[in-house]
């Protein structure tokens, strides 16, 4: 996937699709939509919700609001649209076309995000393999300008050689990383296992993103692990030890937050990660009371 550069100017948009059962109204969900886009720093020169009677395959909106987007585009100078909502690669490809301009879904700007954030070698190899899956699908977009000729025997057009190469390419890099992260696995299991051993209990800090986890791991470790108000500050899970009174000792382990419609690749790539939750004799789920949809995030975790 193309690199987002930060600072660019957007137009992020939230279709609200008549079919749809959703959690939380348009107004809510374009809001969460917004927070994303400024996660990866770029300028949102303008938002809007658009209600979609009728998914197009083609492009999801309606010709008629596709030309209102691009003259939207124009108008607030936007070098970048974002869509929160999964675009096929198709769709994709169709709205660059039309529009002149990057196009980025819900999926690839979380896909953002996590890139952007990943701080060791574990998570950035996890967003990488997220990265390279959520790829896969959407090469075809750099090859579409080359002609793919047809002709006699062993007759290929060059476009479709280069895709060729690029997937087999990407096959071998997700082996690669695979492996490396099967030894990952392989160590974190080892690390449980020593607690178990040891019967130290693990209490897993779990809650929707920027509900105040880390803040809390912060009072109750008294460690200085990083936190700021914003959408998955945290991606790297940090264990500490807590010794209390009595001899009484636990691990507690600071995890990635969880959001609505979280990318199936994010979840794959990061099961090492989740396994530490997923392992925990307690989870502590933290809440935003704060928040006015905190009853629907608490469903979501």
């Amino acid at each position: 996937m193309d690199e987002v550069t930060r600072g660019a100017r957007a137009l992020v948009l939230c279709p609200d699709i008549r079919s749809f059962n959703y959690d939380l109204d348009a107004t809510e969900r374009l809001a969460e939509a917004e927070g994303l886009a400024l996660a990866i720093g770029v300028e949102i020169e303008h938002s809007e919700i658009l209600p979609i009677r009728q998914m197009q395959p083609n492009t999801l909106f309606g010709s008629g609001q596709v030309e209102n987007i691009k003259i939207a585009c124009e108008q607030h100078d936007c070098e970048l649209v974002i869509v929160d909502g999964a675009l096929t690669p198709i769709q994709q490809r169709n709205l660059e076309d039309k529009l002149k301009r990057k196009v980025i879904d819900r999926t690839g700007l979380i896909l953002e995000i996590f890139g952007e954030r990943a701080a060791t070698a574990e998570g950035r190899l996890q967003v990488e393999l997220a990265h390279l899956d959520y790829q896969q699908s959407r090469l075809v977009r750099s090859w579409t300008h080359l002609e793919r000729q047809k002709g006699g025997i062993g007759l290929r057009g060059p476009g479709e050689t280069q895709l060729e190469t690029d997937r087999r390419l990407l096959n071998i890099r997700i082996k690669q990383i695979n492996k490396r992260l099967d030894k990952v696995r392989k160590q974190r299991e080892q690390g449980r296992q020593s607690r178990r051993k040891a019967e130290i209990p693990t209490v897993s800090l779990v809650g929707y993103t920027n509900a105040g986890k880390s803040s809390l791991f912060n009072v109750l470790s008294d460690d200085k692990v990083y936190v700021q108000d914003q959408l998955f500050a945290t991606l790297d899970p940090t264990l500490r030890r807590i010794d209390f009174e009595r001899d009484v000792s636990v691990i507690l382990a600071d995890t990635v937050g969880f959001i609505r419609h979280l990318p199936h690749d994010l979840v794959d790539a990061f099961r090492s990660t989740l396994q530490e939750t997923a392992e925990a004799q307690l989870l502590l789920h933290v809440i935003d009371s704060a928040d006015e949809n905190r009853d629907a995030n608490i469903k979501e975790v």
